[in-house]
Formats: structure tokens, sequence, C-alpha cells
């Protein structure tokens, strides 16, 4: 049994659709302790080249939920951006905007424990689990 009093997250993306991590999304981490509590913002930073967010704080004591935010949107505004600029010939066959701009993916906690919640992205689905 741990004596951790807190629990600790981290986080990673991929983006399914290209097969490659999905760098520069910014993460927010928040918490609460109970139910019916308000979300109290902690935190956050942006995902490396490897898609991973290795920055995020740690869950206040009596932390029972946790929620990250992850700004998705110009992550593919810039993909599309990119990908106009290399292929020219291919401009409108692009979808127009983004039609997740934002995931937030809420979860329950317990002390002690490690909580790593991948997000697999495309640009019209995502799915997340939790990791080890």
């Amino acid at each position: 049994m741990s004596t951790e009093t807190t629990a600790s997250v981290s986080t990673h993306i991929l983006d399914t659709s290209a097969g490659r991590p999905a760098g520069g999304v910014a993460v927010r981490l928040f918490a609460r302790s109970g139910r019916g509590a308000d979300w109290r913002a902690l935190g956050g930073g942006a995902t490396d080249a490897d898609g991973r967010c290795k920055d995020l704080p740690a869950p206040p004591e009596g932390t029972t939920h946790v929620r990250l935010d992850f700004a998705v949107e110009a992550y593919f505004e810039k993909k599309q951006a990119d990908a106009q600029q290399d292929a020219p010939a291919n401009r409108d066959s692009g979808a127009a905007g983004v039609f997740f701009p934002e995931v937030a993916i809420t979860f329950a906690v317990v002390p002690g424990e490690h909580y790593h919640v991948p997000l697999l992205l495309n640009p019209f689905g995502y799915s997340v689990y939790r990791g080890s």
C-alpha cells in the first residue's frame, strides 16, 4: 500500500492520422476534491516533439478528479497550413475548420497512484485510455 498523499498525472498525444506524435499542443491540468466541487486550474504545458507533456503539476492532496484539457485546434490548423504549403493543388481537399477544437478528459484518481492518459487523435475523432 502506498503512503503517497497525492496522485500523479502524465500524458502524451499520438496523431493517428499521421502515425506521429503531436507536438506543440497546449495541455492544462485541473483538479477537484469531490464530485460537486469546483475545478481548480493547476497549470499545464505543451507537448514536445515526442508528443509528451512532461511538466504537469502534481494534483494537491485531497484530489478525487482530474481533468486534462487539450487545445488541439491550433495543432490541426498548423498541420493544415503546412499541408497546403507542401501541396497547393490539394487546398480544397481538406476539411474546413476543426471538428474537435478542444478535448477534455475527466477521470477519477486515488492518492499514491500514477495516471498516464494518452490521447489518440485524428481530425474527426479521438480516444483515450489509462496507460502505464
